[in-house]
Protein backbone atom coordinates (compact mmCIF):
# COMPACT_ATOMS: atom_id res chain seq x y z
CA UNK A 1 0.00 0.00 0.00
CA UNK A 2 1.11 3.20 -0.90
CA UNK A 3 -0.01 6.65 1.02
CA UNK A 4 0.37 9.77 -0.90
CA UNK A 5 0.15 13.26 0.88
CA UNK A 6 -1.86 16.16 -1.44
CA UNK A 7 -1.71 19.75 -0.69
CA UNK A 8 -2.96 21.47 -3.80
CA UNK A 9 -5.00 20.38 -6.47
CA UNK A 10 -2.26 20.10 -9.07
CA UNK A 11 -0.98 17.73 -7.38
CA UNK A 12 -4.53 15.94 -6.99
CA UNK A 13 -5.59 16.56 -10.56
CA UNK A 14 -2.11 15.11 -11.90
CA UNK A 15 -2.00 11.76 -9.31
CA UNK A 16 -5.48 11.17 -8.84
CA UNK A 17 -8.08 13.45 -10.14
CA UNK A 18 -10.14 15.35 -8.02
CA UNK A 19 -13.37 14.28 -9.48
CA UNK A 20 -12.53 10.81 -8.24
CA UNK A 21 -11.46 11.75 -4.94
CA UNK A 22 -14.42 13.53 -4.76
CA UNK A 23 -16.76 10.61 -6.00
CA UNK A 24 -14.49 8.02 -3.65
CA UNK A 25 -15.58 9.69 -0.57
CA UNK A 26 -19.05 10.37 -1.31
CA UNK A 27 -19.53 6.72 -2.51
CA UNK A 28 -17.68 5.45 0.51
CA UNK A 29 -19.12 7.34 3.03
CA UNK A 30 -22.37 5.77 2.74
CA UNK A 31 -24.73 7.34 5.16
CA UNK A 32 -22.65 8.81 6.88
CA UNK A 33 -21.06 11.43 3.71
CA UNK A 34 -21.88 14.55 2.98
CA UNK A 35 -22.76 16.03 -0.59
CA UNK A 36 -19.89 16.29 -3.27
CA UNK A 37 -20.31 20.48 -2.79
CA UNK A 38 -19.58 20.07 0.67
CA UNK A 39 -16.71 17.97 0.35
CA UNK A 40 -15.42 20.38 -2.45
CA UNK A 41 -15.63 22.94 0.06
CA UNK A 42 -13.54 20.91 2.46
CA UNK A 43 -11.13 19.92 0.35
CA UNK A 44 -10.95 23.90 -0.58
CA UNK A 45 -10.34 24.80 2.72
CA UNK A 46 -7.36 22.52 3.24
CA UNK A 47 -5.92 23.49 0.18
CA UNK A 48 -5.98 27.30 1.72
CA UNK A 49 -8.93 28.75 -0.36
CA UNK A 50 -11.89 30.73 -0.45
CA UNK A 51 -10.76 31.72 3.05
CA UNK A 52 -9.25 28.16 4.61
CA UNK A 53 -6.74 27.61 7.18
CA UNK A 54 -5.11 24.69 5.06
CA UNK A 55 -4.53 21.55 5.46
CA UNK A 56 -4.19 18.54 3.38
CA UNK A 57 -5.43 15.14 1.88
CA UNK A 58 -4.10 11.48 1.68
CA UNK A 59 -4.80 9.01 -0.51
CA UNK A 60 -3.71 5.06 0.27
CA UNK A 61 -3.45 2.94 -3.08
CA UNK A 62 -3.23 -0.66 -3.46
CA UNK A 63 -1.93 -2.03 -6.40
CA UNK A 64 -2.76 1.59 -8.19
CA UNK A 65 -5.94 1.47 -7.48
CA UNK A 66 -7.61 4.19 -4.87
CA UNK A 67 -8.76 2.26 -1.78
CA UNK A 68 -8.69 4.82 1.22
CA UNK A 69 -8.77 8.38 1.52
CA UNK A 70 -8.62 11.03 4.34
CA UNK A 71 -8.92 15.11 4.52
CA UNK A 72 -7.14 16.96 6.85
CA UNK A 73 -7.82 20.83 7.86
CA UNK A 74 -6.54 23.41 10.80
CA UNK A 75 -8.91 24.96 12.93
CA UNK A 76 -6.93 28.27 13.52
CA UNK A 77 -7.04 27.13 17.35
CA UNK A 78 -4.92 25.80 20.16
CA UNK A 79 -5.60 24.68 23.00
CA UNK A 80 -9.19 25.36 24.01
CA UNK A 81 -10.00 23.37 20.59
CA UNK A 82 -7.29 21.12 18.74
CA UNK A 83 -5.33 22.78 16.02
CA UNK A 84 -6.53 20.40 13.46
CA UNK A 85 -9.91 18.50 12.63
CA UNK A 86 -10.04 15.10 10.83
CA UNK A 87 -12.85 15.95 8.33
CA UNK A 88 -13.01 12.62 6.58
CA UNK A 89 -11.79 9.13 5.86
CA UNK A 90 -13.22 6.53 4.12
CA UNK A 91 -11.44 3.10 3.24
CA UNK A 92 -13.36 1.11 0.10
CA UNK A 93 -15.39 -1.98 1.79
CA UNK A 94 -13.35 -4.10 0.17
CA UNK A 95 -10.37 -3.27 1.99
CA UNK A 96 -12.37 -2.36 5.41
CA UNK A 97 -11.08 -5.06 8.65
CA UNK A 98 -7.50 -5.15 7.15
CA UNK A 99 -5.86 -2.11 9.09
CA UNK A 100 -6.14 0.25 6.01
CA UNK A 101 -8.06 2.95 8.52
CA UNK A 102 -6.19 2.81 11.38
CA UNK A 103 -2.60 3.41 8.73
CA UNK A 104 -4.09 6.10 6.86
CA UNK A 105 -5.39 8.14 10.43
CA UNK A 106 -1.89 6.91 11.77
CA UNK A 107 0.03 8.26 8.59
CA UNK A 108 -1.98 11.97 9.25
CA UNK A 109 -1.28 12.59 12.66
CA UNK A 110 2.36 12.04 11.61
CA UNK A 111 1.87 14.81 9.29
CA UNK A 112 0.18 17.45 11.33
CA UNK A 113 1.65 19.50 14.34
CA UNK A 114 -0.61 19.55 17.02
CA UNK A 115 -4.07 17.76 18.12
CA UNK A 116 -6.33 16.35 16.38
CA UNK A 117 -10.40 16.04 16.78
CA UNK A 118 -13.11 14.35 14.41
CA UNK A 119 -17.16 14.30 15.22
CA UNK A 120 -18.28 10.69 14.32
CA UNK A 121 -22.08 9.52 15.03
CA UNK A 122 -22.33 7.34 17.64
CA UNK A 123 -23.88 4.78 15.70
CA UNK A 124 -20.90 4.66 13.24
CA UNK A 125 -19.44 1.49 13.36
CA UNK A 126 -15.71 3.41 12.61
CA UNK A 127 -15.97 4.96 16.06
CA UNK A 128 -15.00 1.65 17.97
CA UNK A 129 -11.50 1.84 15.04
CA UNK A 130 -11.72 5.78 16.93
CA UNK A 131 -11.34 4.71 20.35
CA UNK A 132 -8.97 1.83 19.51
CA UNK A 133 -6.29 4.45 18.14
CA UNK A 134 -6.49 6.56 21.19
CA UNK A 135 -9.71 9.46 20.59
CA UNK A 136 -11.93 9.81 23.58
CA UNK A 137 -15.04 11.10 23.80
CA UNK A 138 -14.42 14.88 25.22
CA UNK A 139 -18.14 16.66 24.72
CA UNK A 140 -21.64 16.28 22.75
CA UNK A 141 -21.29 18.25 19.81
CA UNK A 142 -24.61 20.06 19.52
CA UNK A 143 -25.67 22.36 17.05
CA UNK A 144 -27.81 25.05 16.35
CA UNK A 145 -28.82 25.97 12.31
CA UNK A 146 -30.09 28.81 10.69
Amino acid sequence: MEITRFDNYESLEKHIGTDSFVDFLYTHLDQFGDTKEAIRNCIDFAFGLNGGLGGFLLAAEIDGELAGVLIMNKTGMKGYIPENILVYVAVDARHRGQGLGRRIVERSFEETDGDVKLHVEYENPAKRLYERIGFTSKYAEMRWTR
